[in-house]
């Protein structure tokens, strides 16, 4: 017998609530085994693969991708015995072998004259009473008397299936009106002019141009079958549009060109954004705003920000520094053997300069413990490096990098920043960091003053380096200079503490020789 399991929503870590369905691996009847990566989700800022827990069939898919899941809800349906007998066969319900059966509709039979010029007007539709179709719950072969009430309808061949056979009466026959020979799918019905006496039938003519009344107190709408099909189509109103065609005609550019209007701009995109962040948005019916939901990762870092900026008092003190003898260094770095394999950058040195400052101002590397009222300390330091990724900011880190070299510390900021931006990094990656650095000058920027990462003490921006006039050995001379912005939890961290980490980081760029010292 087929036993059905549901695969329920994980909870990925940290105690998460939900989370989004990115992207499904499977589909409804494809053979999974367990650990089989089904499924990605995104939450805590972080793509995470979801194994299967069952093998066997895939039978149903409740979450689309896209969809915001709970934590414990059933997202996948697996049959774990889908060779076993059938099951079987569910008892009859009394109340559905009750149910009514469809009930037959006879169509009454029309005798067509032998020829169009002997019709015959034994009663003449002027004078009968419409006629519809009986309808009876048992097939009868019989005729209704009316038949030469009926005699007059056109011959049965000539009548469109769709449409029964009636009466109109002579003035109606002869009646221009559009809006009655136009069917609710579009369909122009071509109606039969029909002179009681003669034997001549001829189809009405259809205007080229149907002219539709707007509502009140607007001008009526005019434009062509096909025009008015391809906006019902594409779901255009023709009341909003302005028609640029002879005579106040809307044409069938002018429903395209409105169709355009309402569709998603991507106003921005970024270097292998593959998700553009209006794809996923409304627009509104001008076309001049989209609204777009608030999703995991944008979710998560707004949260984060309000908690941090409205819990921890922020105070950021700035310097400004020559760099010229670390882009020196940067440049030798890059020729050496020893690192050839790794990406040499300003931000490395940094990097490294925050670390030994960090080791000779240990008390500023803490966390404040609000419900307990206690002052954490941590004897380890798991550096965050801020990433901007498609999916919006976010704040991995290196584990003990406290205890990495040079080109160790490189190899972990290469890894990382490329985990992040393929959309790979698990929450375990962005969980307890310590202090962290945020790269604005990539971007061209010279400071700011950063938010706190949740749970940290500090935060370094640092700027963009450029080659500036500068007082060098009492002359004024072009060197490279950045600026430096350390944002830290006043609660923590006294302004003498921050002042004199921020200024052992910029000795260290300045000096580079000073970390061997330090170091």
């Amino acid at each position: 017998m087929p036993t059905f399991e549901r695969f329920l929503m994980p909870d990925a870590g940290e105690g998460l609530t939900e989370a989004e369905i990115v992207e499904w691996k499977v589909k409804v009847g494809d053979t999974v085994k367990v650990n089989d990566v089904v499924l990605e989700v995104e939450t805590a800022k972080s793509l995470v693969e979801l194994p299967s827990p069952f093998s066997g069939i895939v039978t149903e898919i409740l979450g689309q991708e896209g969809d915001l899941v709970d934590v414990g809800a059933p997202i996948m349906v697996v049959d774990t015995d889908p060779n076993g007998s059938p099951a079987p066969a569910p008892i009859a319900d009394d109340t559905a072998a009750s149910s009514p059966t469809p009930i037959p509709v006879v169509e009454t039979p029309v005798e067509a004259p032998a020829t169009l010029s002997q019709p015959d007007v034994s009663a003449p539709a002027a004078s009968a009473p419409a006629t519809s179709t009986p309808v009876s719950s048992t097939p009868t072969a019989s005729a209704p008397s009316t038949q030469g009430q009926q005699s007059s309808a056109p011959n049965a061949a000539e009548v469109p299936a769709a449409q029964p056979p009636s009466t109109q009466s002579e003035s109606s026959a002869g009646s221009g009106a559009s809006s009655e020979s136009e069917s609710a799918s579009g369909a122009v019905l071509v109606g039969y002019g029909v002179s009681h006496g003669s034997t001549t039938r001829r189809p009405r003519r259809v205007p080229d141009v149907l002219t539709v009344e707007r509502p009140a107190g607007n001008e009526a709408v005019r434009t062509k079958p096909p025009v008015r099909k391809l906006a019902r189509e594409l779901g255009v109103d023709l009341n909003a549009i302005a028609p640029t065609g002879p005579g106040g005609l809307i044409t069938r550019e002018d429903v395209l060109a409105a169709q355009a209007a309402t569709e998603p701009r991507t106003l921005a995109t970024y270097e292998g954004d593959d998700a553009p962040w209006l794809a996923s948005g409304t627009v509104s019916a001008d076309g001049r705003k989209t609204r777009v939901p608030v999703k995991s990762v944008r979710r998560r870092t707004a949260e984060a920000m309000v908690r941090s900026a409205f819990t921890a008092p922020h105070v950021t003190v700035f310097h400004t520094v020559d760099v010229t003898k670390t882009m020196r260094l940067v440049h030798k770095l890059r020729e050496d053997r020893e690192f050839s394999d790794v990406r040499v950058t300003p931000l490395l040195i940094a990097a490294k300069a925050l670390l030994l400052a960090v080791r000779r101002h240990p008390e500023i590397n803490a966390s404040w413990d609000d419900e307990a009222q206690e002052i954490e300390y941590k004897h380890y330091v798991n550096l965050g490096i801020a990433a901007a990724t498609p999916r919006g900011l976010i704040v991995p880190n290196i584990k003990d990098a406290h205890r990495l070299g040079l080109k160790g510390l490189a190899q972990g900021i290469s890894e990382l920043t490329a985990t992040a931006r393929a959309g790979k990094t698990t929450p375990a990656d962005m969980s307890d960091g310590t202090i962290t650095i945020t790269n604005v000058g990539v971007f061209g920027i010279d400071s700011g003053t950063p938010i706190l990462n949740p749970g940290e003490s500090a935060i370094l921006a640092f700027g963009a380096i450029r080659e500036q006039p500068w007082v060098h050995k009492g002359k004024i001379k072009k060197r490279w200079v950045t600026q430096l912005a350390l944002s830290f939890d006043h609660r923590l961290v006294d302004g003498e503490l921050g002042a004199r980490t921020l200024s052992d980081v910029a000795a260290v760029l300045e000096e580079p020789a000073r970390g061997l010292v330090w170091g």
